[in-house]
Parts: C-alpha cells; structure tokens; sequence
C-alpha cells in the first residue's frame, strides 16, 4: 500500500490485541508508531515488541492536557503526525441499568475521547499537508443487542462523528473514516472466553456468514487500506470488516423457506 511508508501514526488504545495488530501492520509497511494507551505495563511490551519504529505514551484519552502532551511527543519524536486510529474504547454496559456516572464515562472515552484525538492531531496534519483519521465504528452500531445500551449508542456516535468530521477536515486534506469489526478475537472476548479460542469461534459461527470470528491482523489491514494511498477518494465512510455479519439478517444461515415445507 502507498503512501504509508515514512509516515506517523498514533493509535489510541494500542495495548489491545486489536490495537497493537494495527501498530504492528504499520510498522511493517514503514510507518512509526505512538501506542497511546492507559495500560503502561502492556503499552510498554507492545512498543518494545515493535523495536525502534514504535513509542509508547501513557495516555488517558478522557484528559486533555495527557492528550496533547501524547500528539506533542509523537510530533517531537518521529517528526510529525500523520496518521490517527481511534481504536481506545470502554465497554463498561450494563444496559438499562447502567447509572448516569457509566453513560458520562463511556461516552467520555468512546466518543469525546476519539473527538479530542482529532482535535489535538489536526493541526499537526495540516502542516504534514494533509492526514488521515480512522475511527473504530462497530457492528454494534446498527444492531440492537439485549441488554447492551451505552457500548452501540457509543458506536453509533462514533459513526456521525466520523461523517461530520469528514465534512469539516476535507479542506485540510484530512479523510476521516471509519473501521467496523464484527466478533473479533480480541482483549475482551479472550477475557469473556476464557482465552478459549475455539469456544469463541463456536459462539460466533451462527453470526457470521464466515462461520468464525475474525483475527486482529484481518482487521488491520482494513484500517493501513484506509489510511493508505489507494483510499485516496474514501472519506466518510463506514467500512465493515465483520465476516458478513451486518449482511446475514435475521434469517441467519438456515434456509428459512424450508421451515415452512417441513
């Protein structure tokens, strides 16, 4: 992919499974690469892991002044920013028992946090001549779940986000889009599982038209596509990465037709 190599991106939550996948594409495709994330003990593994072509800076994405010290320091560092992927996220839901304290702080990080990030790393892109921005959307964001309200309301929010900076960076040679993973194996899901890989795999067939989940370097390489070269005219845009789960419907994968026969 073009226009990667030589480049600067931060990734916010950059510790997670996902995030240090993304980080480490780039990495391999020629980019440097700031892991901005709250788990310091993590964050310093995955930059380690990464060699000289990655930092990691403790950053908590609901404080402002943390945020501008993590793009300052990556500008200092590597020269500039070109690059950002809003992949930080909470998943703290408790559907609708969730108390005002979890929807502020939710949306504090899932939402305004991703905002600010954008905020902070858009003049540093204005004077690279341009940039990119990829936000994690959801397949949560267009589907109701039972007993998940702040995580999709979040997700959704993300979405209109990405559209209505798209809007307002294009005169700086800013796209903005965004990733939508279905049921990736990932911090969380080995958390819920057990690290029990084929549990997960087993749970999420009857989602996905693949049959599995899907793997934290499948979803990297959707997010180096859109920040790359050959995305030159996709701005805005949702892109999904989610084995045909926003496709499958309520049918699932059974031939519906056939119940009414039997």
């Amino acid at each position: 992919m073009n226009g990667i190599e030589g480049k600067t991106a931060i990734v916010s939550g950059g510790a997670t499974m996902i995030g240090e996948a993304v980080a480490a594409d780039l990495v391999r495709r020629g980019a440097r690469v700031v892991i901005a994330d709250i788990n310091a003990e993590t964050g310093d593994r995955v930059a380690q892991r990464l060699g000289s072509a990655g930092l990691f800076q403790a950053t908590d994405i609901t404080d402002d002044t943390q945020v501008s010290a993590c793009v300052d320091v990556a500008a200092e560092r590597f020269g500039g920013v070109d690059f950002l992927i809003n992949c930080a996220c909470s998943y703290v839901d408790e559907g609708a028992e969730s108390t005002r304290e979890q929807w502020l702080a939710s949306l504090n990080v899932n939402v305004v946090g991703a905002a600010q990030l954008i905020k902070a790393c858009r003049p540093h892109m204005v004077r690279r001549g341009g940039g990119s921005v990829v936000n994690f959307s959801s397949i949560s964001s267009g589907a109701a779940q039972a007993g998940r309200w702040l995580y999709p309301v979040g997700k959704a929010a993300i979405m209109q986000l990405t559209r209505s900076a798209a809007l307002d960076l294009a005169s700086d040679r800013i796209r903005v889009n965004a990733v939508a993973p279905g049921w990736t194996w990932s911090s969380v899901i080995a958390q819920l599982s057990g690290n029990d890989r084929a549990k997960a795999d087993r749970v999420a067939a009857d989602y996905h038209i693949l049959g599995r989940l899907g793997l934290p370097e499948e979803v990297a390489s959707v997010v180096s596509f859109l920040l790359s070269d050959e995305a030159g005219f996709v701005t805005g845009a949702e892109y999904a990465c989610d084995g045909g789960y926003s496709a499958l419907g309520p049918e699932g994968r059974a031939a519906a037709i056939a119940r009414l026969i039997d």
